[in-house]
């Protein structure tokens, strides 16, 4: 099994990745919003990225204190 790994440095990098791991499960935007309670266009969203000044805030100070973000997500995960 291979797994994918992203380096997450904006809210939109990990939106993009959100994105990506929904369609691989095959999932709507709507199934995953119901899957984690959130809307589907709260999920919408977060995957364009109109939903990250926080999380960029909060990326920049990892950043900027040495750390790296990564997401990693196995291909035949569920």
């Amino acid at each position: 099994m291979s797994s994918q790994r992203v380096h997450i440095r904006v809210g939109e990098d990990l939106g993009r990745a959100v994105a990506e791991l929904r369609r691989r499960r095959g999932l709507t935007q709507e199934e995953a919003g119901d899957l984690t309670g959130l809307s589907k266009s709260y999920v919408s969203k977060i995957e364009s990225g109109r939903s990250t000044s926080l999380l960029d805030h909060e990326l920049r100070i990892l950043r900027r204190l040495g750390a790296r973000v990564t997401v990693e997500f196995d291909d035949g995960a569920t």
